[in-house]
């Protein structure tokens, strides 16, 4: 069995990476900003079902300081980096996303070289690649890498997409015998086991709670956190994973409109408050100069964006669940726990 540290693990991957890791027998460790967080994180691991949290080790260390990172890392075997700035809304300084992601992804690569870790792996978006090209039919794939002048970069995109060419930047001059995987998920959905959840999850809790009478046209992959989570492990001790970054989408791109279906037809009466129409690009954008949530989407109206997993399926032997599985689960979850209207 290994050590293992895992970055942010009171976020919603990270969270569900600790399950994983502690059922497979893994002693784990796990940062977080503020160590009263603690207290949250072992309550959704009892909802997960972790069977030996005991296993689990609490160390307090923040993107955007040096301190706690040395102490974090020494003695692990792997390093599975899932901590990232997030926002809701587009920030008003793009860097307030960009400097922790890029430079808390060196500070932990940093700190894993000189602990001499064996590999990290790092939790980084399809936003790194397949954003800032021209609508088109061909699915995106690894090779392929945002470009940053598009006018769909959002400072989160560009935030992943720098994080991450730093990493292997990093690596490659500077690594030493430290080596670098990276899994670039999708829209991720799955079970919500507390507060914390991403922003793809607040997609499903808005449409649930009725908050926009018609949603906006806009498409995206989704994958189940727990086979982003099932990614991370495989990636982190397959030797062919070495040097390598692997898309983590289940199925067909789905468009907003899409998912209210799938939740209007699976849930019945607790899907009341689904919305069924679909608004036209002129209204959501000027609905958007009064909602900032709404800004983000603008720039990716009708854009039908697609990706493949196929290497990660061939590489690692990844499979992962429907479509319509992480949708569902991602609503039930969030029903149980109470966080939509009743």
């Amino acid at each position: 069995m290994s050590t293992v540290l895992v970055t942010g693990g009171s976020g919603f991957v990270g969270i569900h990476v600790i399950l994983q890791l502690l059922a497979a027998g893994d002693t784990v460790r796990t940062t977080l900003r503020r160590p009263d967080r603690q207290a949250d994180v072992l309550t959704m691991l009892r909802e997960g079902g972790a069977a030996s949290p005991e296993s689990l080790s609490f160390f307090t260390a923040d993107l955007v300081r040096d301190d706690g990172w040395r102490e974090a890392v020494a003695g692990c075997d792997y390093v599975l980096h899932v901590a990232s700035p997030l926002s809701t809304t587009v920030p008003k300084d793009e860097n307030d996303m960009i400097i922790p992601a890029r430079d808390g992804t060196l500070r932990v690569l940093r700190a894993a070289r000189e602990a001499g870790v064996k590999r990290v792996v790092i939790t980084s978006s399809l936003g790194a690649i397949g954003y800032g090209h021209p609508p088109r039919e061909q699915p995106f794939d690894e090779t392929e890498w945002t470009n940053l002048d598009g006018a769909d970069v959002q400072p989160y995109v560009k935030s992943k997409t720098l994080a991450e060419r730093a990493a292997w930047d990093f690596v490659a001059r500077e690594g030493g015998g430290l080596e670098l995987s990276v899994i670039n998920p999708v829209g991720i959905f799955g079970p919500v086991l507390g507060p914390d959840f991403s922003g793809s999850i607040e997609i499903v809790k808005s449409l649930l709670d009725g908050v926009m009478p018609a949603v906006p046209r806009v498409y995206f992959g989704l994958v189940d956190v727990r086979d982003v989570a099932d990614l991370h492990l495989r990636a982190m001790t397959a030797p062919e994973a070495k040097g390598e970054r692997f898309i983590a989408v289940s199925g067909e791109t789905l468009s907003i409109l899409d998912i209210a279906k799938v939740l209007r037809r699976e849930l019945g009466p607790r899907a009341r408050r689904v919305p069924r129409l679909q608004a036209p690009d002129w209204v959501v954008r000027l609905a958007a100069t009064r909602v900032p949530l709404l800004r983000a989407v603008v720039p990716s109206l009708g854009n039908v964006r697609r990706s493949t997993s196929t290497k990660a399926r061939r590489v690692l032997g990844w499979q992962a669940r429907s479509n319509d599985e992480a949708i569902l689960s991602t609503a039930e979850s969030l029903i149980r726990l109470g966080l939509v209207k009743a």
